[in-house]
């Protein structure tokens, strides 16, 4: 495959599609590609936050819901010239412990988290194919360490990780590059939000963390890892606030005594 270069910094473009582009990481890697001189398709349910996207950063939108079928076959079919798919759709839902587990939370993270990404994924790898293209999948390190409350969302990024292990195996005699990034903690406007229902809930969530990582701290590694070139496999990449040592363990002001 002939990879262009941009001038200004020799780093690779080429033409990708970003879906969750209509918010936090994947609205942040939409800018972040173009910006280098990418074409990006961005790809999200909510049409007008898209076309706001696409007004400011010469980004195509492309309206649609990764987690249904006939959305993504229309998907395979107008986003032509692909050679990088970034999955950063997913999402949390809820809190509760398992013995309150609610079917509908459940439905909702496993098919925002992992059917859409091997739906999108599998339409899109006879393209990829052709021109030995990359995937990347945003998971979380909430794949490699459950927590009380998390059963749900540790279960549905634990999925797409091992679909992401697993694709790497399957694509690698296809010349398809496939890289994991894991964010712990990042403090987008929606995320905590939309998991716990309230603006307080959501707040306290980054109480007291000095710097969370945010939304174009996660789109930056992502950039960098899709525009190296080609033979160089960032097979995963876990980021965490310099606060966060682990899952567990989160500094945060009124526990470090300062």
């Amino acid at each position: 495959m002939t990879v262009e270069r941009n001038p200004s910094n020799s780093a690779a473009t080429g033409t990708a599609l970003v879906t969750g582009a209509s918010s936090g990481i994947g609205e942040a890697t939409v800018r972040a590609l173009r910006t280098q001189g990418w074409t990006v398709y961005a790809v999200a349910r909510r049409a007008e936050r898209l076309e706001r996207l696409a007004e400011q950063t010469g980004a195509i939108a492309l309206a649609a819901d990764v987690s249904n079928q006939q959305h993504v076959e229309q998907l395979a079919e107008q986003a032509t010239g692909v050679d990088t798919l970034v999955n950063c759709a997913g999402g949390a839902r809820g809190a509760d412990y398992l013995a309150e587990a609610q079917d509908d939370d459940w439905e909702f993270m496993f098919q925002a988290n992992v059917m859409g990404t091997m739906r999108l994924t599998r339409a899109l790898l006879p393209q990829l194919r052709r021109v030995r293209g990359t995937i990347l999948n945003v998971t979380s390190t909430a794949a490699l360490a459950s927590y009380e409350g998390g059963s749900g969302y540790n279960a549905a990024k634990a999925a797409q990780r091992a679909l992401t292990q697993a694709l790497r195996l399957e694509e690698v005699e296809h010349g398809i590059r496939v890289i994991e990034v894991l964010p712990g903690l990042v403090a987008t406007e929606e995320f905590a939000l939309r998991r716990l229902g309230s603006a307080d809930a959501a707040a306290g969530v980054y109480a007291g963390v000095a710097e969370p990582l945010t939304g174009a701290d996660v789109a930056e590694v992502i950039r960098y890892a899709v525009s190296l070139p080609h033979h160089i496999n960032l097979d995963e990449i876990v980021m965490r606030p310099q606060a966060q040592a682990a899952n567990h363990k989160l500094i945060r002001a009124q526990e470090s005594g300062k």
